[in-house]
């Protein structure tokens, strides 16, 4: 982050921002903590300092690199802090173990796919996660949602075919 009165760096919206990177941030930071309200807290955190250093004039130039960055350092100095990793171990070593690139593009297909689920009808997504992410038969399904089989059918094909429309991608990550 630098500070500059340069017109190379563009002012931050700052409601943009947390709009796109909230969810990948948080998605992102659950894979170093392992636990979502630690992960939301260190992602509030951090967008939180970044607010605060954006509004005293520091600008960036990458926000996404600058914002995966300060999200893994402080996750790693909360595992330091939970003893979760041993002060003798160097971060690079444990870096090795958790490929960031792929992390990083794992967690905004993760918040795609979870916006395109998000967007779903009530009924349609309800359905959709009692059976693809709970792993609940259709019959069971029906049952917790006092519909019929042919319902609980019908609701899954719309939501496939809206998460299939909605990112190809997406749709391969989820079932394939």
């Amino acid at each position: 982050m630098i500070k500059s009165e340069s017109t190379k760096f563009e002012r931050i919206d700052l409601d943009s921002i947390f709009r796109r990177y909230y969810r990948p941030l948080c998605l992102y930071a659950l894979h170093y903590l392992h636990i979502a309200e630690d992960a939301e807290d260190v992602v509030q955190d951090c967008l939180t300092e970044f607010l605060e250093r954006s509004e005293k004039g520091y600008l960036v130039s990458d926000v996404k690199s600058y914002l995966y960055i300060m999200v893994r350092n402080r996750c790693f100095l909360v595992l330091k802090k939970e003893s979760l990793i041993d002060r003798n171990r160097f971060i690079s070593e444990f870096e090795e173990t958790l490929i960031d690139t792929e992390y990083k593009e794992q967690s905004f297909m993760e918040a795609r796919m979870w916006t395109a689920i998000d967007s779903l009808s009530d009924r349609c997504r309800e359905a959709f996660l009692l059976c693809k992410r709970d792993g609940l038969k259709y019959e069971e399904a029906a049952d917790k949602l006092g519909i019929s089989v042919n319902t609980v059918k019908n609701q899954i094909s719309k939501a496939l075919k809206a998460i299939k429309g909605e990112s190809l991608k997406i749709y391969f990550f989820f079932f394939g």
